[in-house]
């Protein structure tokens, strides 16, 4: 069954959440009785191994679709009883996990919010910023029916390493769900989300849900795919814009009702000479897309990427060096030829296959659901994944040290961008025909 599925989703060249394959009939049954330990707190994200405790905002400029929404991570002081906020923000997101995954709304949204209602990041909101010099930024562009919070385990790390990780929710119809506002001309009739977090500054503004486009009939996938990576390509630069504004002291004006003072806590703690792009499955293209547009990015961590809505005419352009962390079940041969197609004599380009993993190992699902229900949807694979999370994560921070210039001591993981470790393989285990070579 696996094969058959890998091999419709090759065919139609999709980026899939691999939730979406199971049938309808089957998932109550599924969620009822395979994941029981769900409801306790047996399963949570893990938190950041690094020297710093971890803090999270979210910021939205601007208030209409052209805006930009995004959740900051950032090195943070100590407090007392932090508040750490909910992993899925509010029932929208159900409402659009649900619509990805084709399912029943109502049914979908008591039995996501059984399973993940109490889930928590492992950061504190609105937490006082850790001033220690200049952090380098990342930018982080989420996959397709993804959110700006479904990867805060790989943000959170990466912030407690010394990272300011901006996590941006893109706006080009590939989110399950996002929001935006539009002013409101009539008194008493605004609607806000369902949660406190996401309520506008402004009274005359009301909260407009976007959720997933699937494709229409008989649509040319291409067409619809290449304009939303040039698009989420923008929107992670118009991202990085913003932190430029914040760290020189230009005042930003957030959208959303928050406590936190962006500009006190930003302004020139942030090493602009060191930025990196970083993204999954459809943000793994978004990372390629962005490092051929703005040469600020130095370097690129493309995570199982789908090249899919790339145009092979930019590989050119692409001069910063690449890092591919691919999964061991998702890859196929032309998603890997079209990754050595980016193969360069002068820049540097490197790839490693973590065993046992799957395409969802990424995502937090993978950390949030038991072990049959995960290996049914295939939201794990056979390895342990705090194992593949750390891997993973050890590997982009000695990436980031060779390619950003840092002292620190991420050195010490220099060989597993080679691959050399037993759950790795360097390269790929795909075997590509020497005729496509």
């Amino acid at each position: 069954t696996e094969c058959m599925v890998l091999r419709a989703r090759r065919a139609f060249k999709m980026d899939p959440i691999s939730l979406t394959f199971i049938p309808k009939w089957n998932w109550l049954a599924v969620f009822t009785m395979g994941n029981s330990s769900g409801h306790n707190n047996t399963l949570s994200i893990p938190p950041g191994k690094g020297p710093h405790r971890v803090g999270c905002t979210d910021l939205m400029v601007g208030h209409t679709v052209h805006g930009t929404f995004l959740r900051l991570y950032y090195p943070c002081q100590a407090s007392e009883n932090p508040q750490l906020p909910d992993w899925v923000p509010c029932r929208e997101y159900f409402n659009g996990l649900a619509d990805f995954m084709k399912m029943n709304r109502a049914l979908s949204e008591r039995i996501f919010n059984y399973l993940f209602g109490s889930c928590k990041i492992p950061a504190a909101w609105n937490a006082s910023f850790k001033p220690d010099g200049k952090y380098p930024v990342i930018i982080f562009s989420h996959g397709l029916g993804a959110f700006r919070t479904l990867y805060s385990a790989i943000c959170v790390e990466l912030a407690s390493q010394g990272f300011i990780v901006a996590a941006v929710e893109h706006r080009d119809e590939s989110a399950s769900a996002t929001f935006y506002f539009r002013e409101n001309a009539e008194p008493g009739t605004k609607k806000h989300p369902s949660c406190d977090i996401a309520k506008p500054v402004s009274d005359n503004l009301e909260e407009v849900w976007m959720y997933y486009r699937p494709l229409k009939p008989g649509e040319n996938e291409f067409p619809l795919r290449n304009k939303q990576v040039k698009q989420r390509a923008d929107e992670c630069i118009r991202a990085l814009d913003i932190l430029f504004d914040i760290n020189s002291g230009k005042s930003v004006e957030n959208v959303l009702q928050c406590d936190f003072d962006f500009l006190l806590a930003f302004q020139n703690s942030m090493d602009l000479c060191r930025i990196a792009i970083m993204g999954h499955s459809f943000g793994g293209a978004t990372v390629i897309e962005c490092l051929c547009k703005d040469v600020k990015f130095k370097c690129g961590v493309a995570l199982d990427t789908w090249m899919f809505p790339l145009d092979e005419e930019i590989f050119p352009g692409v001069k910063q060096p690449i890092f591919f962390i691919n999964s061991e079940k998702f890859q196929w041969i032309g998603n890997i030829i079209r990754m050595k197609k980016l193969d360069s004599a002068i820049f540097p380009r490197k790839m490693i296959t973590i065993k046992g993993t799957v395409h969802q190992s990424f995502p937090d699902f993978t950390f949030l659901t038991g072990n049959w229900i995960g290996r049914l949807m295939k939201l794990k694979g056979e390895i342990d994944p705090h194992i593949a999370l750390d891997l993973f994560n050890k590997a982009t921070l000695a990436f980031f040290q060779c390619h950003l210039n840092m002292d620190r001591d991420f050195n010490q993981w220099d060989a597993l961008i080679d691959g050399k470790d037993d759950n790795l393989i360097p390269g790929t285990n795909i075997t590509i025909p020497q005729s496509s070579i």
